[in-house]
């Protein structure tokens, strides 16, 4: 069965940084395109960002230049790093891979930026 497994959530200060992991088993994630979505309170998912199977990667307007994805082969994790958090980065973080014919979820892990 495949799973991804989110983590690295919590509660940060805004302009505080956190760094989120995907770890993937049963899959490798070289051969998936794989993204992070965020859904916040009464909000719809969306897209944050996005690494492909050649590792070009693209950004949501209202993360560019603050968070990074990146893929560690070695490990099989997908990593997003969040740099200068904002309150309005605050919502449930999941992590989603997928290829022609299959799609994967993470449970998803919380991050909530407030002083």
């Amino acid at each position: 069965q495949v799973q991804l497994v989110e983590s690295g959530g919590g509660l940060v200060q805004p302009g505080g940084s956190l760094r989120l992991s995907c770890a993937a088993s049963r899959i490798i994630f070289n051969f998936y395109t794989t993204g992070w979505y965020r859904q916040g309170p009464g909000k719809q998912r969306e897209l944050v960002a996005r690494i492909t199977t050649s590792g070009s990667t693209n950004y949501a307007d209202a993360v560019k230049g603050r968070f990074t994805i990146a893929r560690d082969n070695a490990k099989n994790t997908v990593y997003l790093q969040m740099n200068s958090l904002k309150p309005e980065d605050t919502a449930v973080y999941y992590c989603n891979t997928l290829r022609t014919g299959y799609e994967y979820w993470g449970q998803g892990t919380q991050v909530t930026v407030s002083s």
